[in-house]
C-alpha cells in the first residue's frame, strides 16, 4: 500500500545547487547533514552546465547536491550552504515537497530537529 502525505502535515522541501568539485559537493552535503539542517544531501555528477556569465555563454563542469530538509530549517540551509560556498552567485533553489511517501516524510522531520 502507498502511503502519501501532504505538505501541510509534513512541510519538506529540497534544496539544489551545483559546485565547482566533487570534493566541494561532499564537503557541504556533510557539513549540512552534521549540523542537521537537512536530513539527507545527495550528490550527483559529474554534469555539465551551461550558463551566461558576466555577457557571455559559458561551460562548466560541476557537481550537484540536493538537500532534503524541512521548510523551517530552509533559512539556516541557505546561510550554510552561502558561508561554505566559493561562487559569487551560487544556484540555491528551493522546491517545496506536495506529497510523499508519509513514513519517509516523518523522518526526515525527525532528522532535522536539533
Amino acid at each position: 500500500m502507498r502511503q502519501t502525505g501532504r505538505v501541510s502535515e509534513y512541510p519538506c522541501c529540497q534544496v539544489i545547487t551545483t559546485v565547482a568539485s566533487r570534493e566541494a559537493a561532499d564537503l557541504l552535503g556533510r557539513g549540512a547533514v552534521e549540523a542537521r539542517l537537512a536530513a539527507c544531501a545527495q550528490v550527483v555528477g559529474p554534469i555539465t552546465s551551461t550558463y551566461w556569465w558576466q555577457g557571455a555563454v559559458e561551460s562548466a563542469e560541476e557537481w550537484q547536491v540536493l538537500f532534503k530538509t524541512t521548510t523551517d530549517r530552509y533559512a539556516e540551509l541557505e546561510a550554510h550552504i552561502r558561508s561554505h560556498h566559493s561562487y559569487q552567485v551560487p544556484e540555491i533553489l528551493c522546491t517545496p515537497v506536495s506529497a510523499g511517501n508519509t513514513s519517509y516524510l516523518s523522518w526526515l522531520t525527525a532528522e532535522t530537529r536539533v
